[in-house]
């Protein structure tokens, strides 16, 4: 999809580097820049003690990319990088920007001599105002200030462990949107621009229904502990066999008919308490509490089954054990599949989530993970041939 553009990337961990992984998964030809230690992200097992050579979160985000050590701290490094960029469609970068200024890598003094590459920039917290150098890091700029960890537990509670990534991923899909935008506006114009998210920015946006709410009325709903949901049609359940579900009845009354004849309790058509969204939000302690001594009594298979016949809307559970064997994600294109051991196919192959968007006519390969400096000598011989061709 993206054969012909070059990406040059210059970021470490996870938010950067997972924009250029999608792109390389679409075609681009991404030319990593790492330090000669390479990026933490590859030895981020390192922090809990085990040592280990191949890091999947680490080769979901760099599969396919093009490895180069430049020293930047040297004049060499940087002219290097200089005689890289210019052949560039895309610099891509989620170096803080007090680092960037000091290697002559800013926006304002990379575009001034590279006036038609797309400059792709994610940070913490913006290129602007005093916490602009602040470390971010998923959990603490798109989860905790963002307001999003905050929103998530009931008032008084601390915000439960929150998965490593997650914010990460999302920014690294939003600064591809911004990056595709800036080519396709280039193409008309034949000028480059800066393009930038952050962490925050990123995390605001996914919050953005709760905080309207907030903004505009003064005050939003807390979010209230399962047992006090005040939807009890959408709501986690727990069948006999220990399987979990979840109901989505969106449309409250819509959907009540149709739960209540699923399991078999036509009573609670005229059960006062019950009789409507308002009264089931108003009883849902009560309301939740039978619903779970229900579905105790038979497993989730027989529930779903019942749910399936009368048009309740609903979703399993899935553990991550569950979601790789769920036939519907292969069916959805999810996965791609990585060797374990690239120097012996004998090995076999991993699972790994793909791109996730899927074109036509594509079928996304993905590429090897490179080590640190494997393509140094060979890239910057393709520049020195090119420079003597002009």
């Amino acid at each position: 999809m993206l054969s012909g553009y070059r990406v040059v990337e210059l970021a470490i961990w996870v938010a950067g580097p997972a924009s250029g992984g999608i792109l390389s998964d679409w075609g681009a030809e991404v030319i990593k820049v790492e330090a000669p230690a390479g990026d933490p992200m590859r030895k981020m097992f390192g922090a809990v003690g085990v040592e280990q050579d191949r890091v999947p979160p680490y080769e979901l985000d760099n599969r396919g990319k093009r490895c180069v050590v430049l020293d930047l701290q040297t004049e060499a490094g940087r002219a290097d990088m200089d005689a890289l960029l210019a052949t560039a469609d895309v610099f891509l970068t989620n170096i803080r920007p007090d680092a960037l200024a000091r290697l002559g890598l800013d926006h304002a003094a990379l575009r001034a001599r590279f006036p038609k590459i797309v400059y792709a920039s994610v940070t913490g917290y913006g290129l602007e105002g005093e916490d602009r150098d602040r470390p971010g890091y998923d959990v603490g700029a798109f989860w905790a200030r963002s307001s999003l960890a905050h929103s998530m537990v009931p008032t008084g509670e601390h915000p439960i462990g929150l998965k490593s990534g997650m914010g990460d991923h999302i920014t690294g899909l939003t600064i591809t949107t911004g990056i595709l935008a800036a080519l396709l506006n280039r193409e008309r114009t034949g000028e480059g621009r800066l393009v930038e998210t952050s962490l925050l920015r990123a995390g605001i946006y996914v919050n953005g229904w709760d905080i309207g709410v907030r903004s505009y009325f003064g005050r939003i709903a807390s979010t209230k502990p399962r047992e006090q949901n005040p939807s009890p049609l959408v709501n986690c359940y727990r069948a006999a066999d220990g399987l979990s579900f979840w109901l989505i009845g969106l449309e409250g009354d819509r959907h009540w008919p149709g739960l209540v004849a699923a399991i078999d309790r036509p009573d609670l058509l005229t059960e006062p308490r019950f009789a409507g969204a308002v009264l089931r939000k108003k009883n849902c302690g009560p309301l939740i509490a039978l619903l779970d001594e229900v579905f105790a009594a038979a497993p989730r298979a027989e529930w779903t089954a019942r749910f399936d016949a009368h048009d309740v809307w609903w979703s399993p559970v899935n553990s991550i054990a569950d979601v790789l064997d769920d036939p519907q994600a292969e069916a959805a294109g999810a996965w791609v599949d990585m060797p374990r051991d690239p120097a012996d196919p004998a090995t076999g192959t991993y699972r790994m989530a793909a791109a996730p968007v899927s074109f036509s006519n594509y079928v996304q390969i993905p590429g090897p993970v490179h080590s640190v400096g494997e393509d140094t000598d060979e890239v910057m011989r393709s520049l020195q041939s090119l420079n003597s061709k002009c």
